[in-house]
């Protein structure tokens, strides 16, 4: 776990297999917290849960779907204490490929909590007092075991959209003390890979045993946005050919070819925006992203509802005892995924907008600096730009921008100068300087000060219609951009859409949420926000 976690679902153990059927083979130990005992159906600790569908996480709280009593303390795998679980013991071939599974309802004893640190240190060989007794026993037979699932993983080929995630650090006073990007080691995609085969095992369990359940799904890309896709991919002269179903490995093969190159952040950011958003439905119709044809949340309970149903569904088909899936919850099925997706939506949104009015408040005091970023959006009312140290989003209205009368180009995600060609598109590295901020509504206005990069005049038929209402301003110095003032652009595209065509939507203005905000500066126009469009194959399925 990260060394700051206080809930702990699950705890993972492997040895090499001693069936001389299985040379070179491993058994691998999953085992989860067992909220199903504690939680039981249409109590009052389940209707709360369900009211709040997941836990919330915040950079200085969580806000958690169960009391922490049980959250922190009951459910949670704590070292040296016997606590219950649901555990299924997973049986891999030499190669990753699981040859069969089994789930048991048992009491456990957690032998040491180790950090993603302390264990990728000790396999590096730098352990420390406590991982050190644990190296040789512990932690290189599970090394091995991934090594050989993650041979399977690689021939499966799910999508490997791997964003750095930055953390903010918060002081006792509750103000940001730092802003940073934590390493990615071998050690977090163990524990996600042995987690998604437990995922996987529930599944196919409950669908042998015909029992109702709650799928984790990925929709396919919708025809609309591979074209999309394909027109933006044509700018950089990379194609996009697929002979056969469309699959995750396709667009791999996009992002190894972005591999180093200087528009890669561009590239990874609009396959991104290609994808589906993932939900949890009661109907089977796979994980496009994860590349599985059957998946569901079995692994932390503790913080997702949809978790505890796939438990107690376990817990009634197996007959494991009490805690098991109710009928009446079981006819209950579809109208429970929606709510838990519509939730889960809800606390992306919330712990993304915290985020921003955090790093907005940290960059209160700074306004006039200047920074370095890179544009992340591209809308007929201006460029969205996102700075390279706290990943601050900003917007730079498009009457501010140059010498010119900017014209929107969708398909190439850009804006081009009408009579000079002057361009600045998605993914383009600049430099910017700040200019107006609202802490309370995590909304930053910069302004402009790298050059576009040359390009071709665009040619009226090409982009007929698609003209932005900004008007013609010249970049003028520090002082005076203090008084210039912009609008919403009601004509402008939805942002956080696909490259491509974009539908015209009205943009929200942010304003001060209060009054009495911490800042006193006359804000002298309306902030455009971007919607931002989050993984749906990463850290939230595992």
């Amino acid at each position: 776990d990260p060394a700051d976690a206080r809930d702990h679902d699950d705890a993972v153990w492997a040895m090499a297999d001693d069936d001389p059927q299985n040379e070179g083979g491993f058994v691998v130990y999953v085992a989860i917290a067992d909220v199903s005992y504690y939680v039981r159906p249409n109590s009052a600790l389940d209707r709360e849960a369900l009211k709040r569908g997941n836990s919330v996480y915040f950079p200085d709280r969580v806000v958690p779907m169960l009391p922490e009593l049980i959250s922190n303390d009951l459910c949670s795998l704590r070292e040296g204490e016997d606590r219950p679980a649901l555990v299924v013991k997973l049986v891999f071939d030499k190669d990753g490929n699981k040859k069969n599974h089994k789930f048991l309802r048992i009491l456990m004893k957690s032998a040491a909590k180790l950090s993603y640190d302390q264990a990728q240190a000790a396999i590096d060989g730098k352990a420390d007092a406590k991982s050190a007794p644990l190296l040789e026993p512990i932690l290189k037979p599970l090394w091995a075991a991934y090594a050989a699932v993650k041979k399977a993983r690689e021939k499966r080929a799910p999508l490997d959209l791997d964003m750095p995630e930055r953390k903010i650090i918060m002081d006792d006073k509750g103000e940001i003390k730092d802003i940073i990007t934590p390493d990615r080691f071998d050690a977090h995609k163990l524990i996600e890979e042995f987690m998604i085969q437990a995922n996987v095992a529930a599944a196919e369990t409950l669908e042998k045993k015909r029992s109702p359940l709650i799928y984790r799904v990925h929709d396919t890309p919708s025809d609309e946005k591979v074209q999309s896709l394909k027109d933006f991919l044509s700018t950089l002269d990379l194609s996009f050919g697929t002979s056969g179903p469309l699959m995750a490995r396709s667009f791999n093969g996009i992002l190894h070819k972005a591999k180093g190159k200087e528009w890669e952040n561009m590239v990874t950011e609009v396959v991104l925006r290609s994808q589906s958003q993932a939900e949890y439905n009661p109907e089977n119709y796979g994980h496009f992203g994860l590349n599985l044809s059957k998946y569901a949340h079995f692994t932390s309970p503790i913080r997702r509802y949809a978790d505890l149903i796939v438990h107690r569904a376990l817990v009634r088909s197996l007959n494991l005892g009490d805690g098991g899936l109710h009928e009446e919850e079981a006819d209950q099925l579809v109208e429970i995924a929606q709510q838990i997706s519509d939730y889960e939506r809800r606390a992306m949104m919330a712990e993304r907008e915290t985020v921003d009015r955090l790093i907005a408040s940290y960059l209160e005091t700074r306004e006039g600096a200047e920074f370095k970023g890179r544009i992340a959006g591209v809308t007929r009312a201006g460029l969205f730009v996102k700075l390279d140290d706290t990943g601050a989003d900003g917007f730079i209205p498009i009457s501010t921008l140059g010498n010119d009368y900017f014209i929107h180009d969708e398909d190439h995600q850009s804006l081009i100068g009408e009579r000079t060609g002057e361009t600045y598109h998605l993914g383009q590295r600049v430099d910017v300087r700040l200019v107006e901020i609202i802490p309370s509504a995590g909304a930053i206005r910069f302004e402009m000060i790298s050059d576009g990069l040359a390009g071709s005049v665009p040619s009226k038929g090409r982009l007929q219609g698609r003209r932005s209402a900004g008007g013609r301003s010249s970049r003028g110095d520090k002082g005076d951009k203090k008084g210039t003032s912009f609008k919403s652009r009601r004509e402008g595209g939805k942002t956080g859409k696909p490259a491509g065509k974009q539908n015209s939507q009205k943009f929200s203005t942010r304003k001060p949420a209060d009054k009495s905000a911490k800042s006193s500066k006359k804000i002298t126009g309306g902030f455009v926000k971007r919607k931002r469009i989050s993984s749906s194959g990463k850290s939230r399925d595992k």
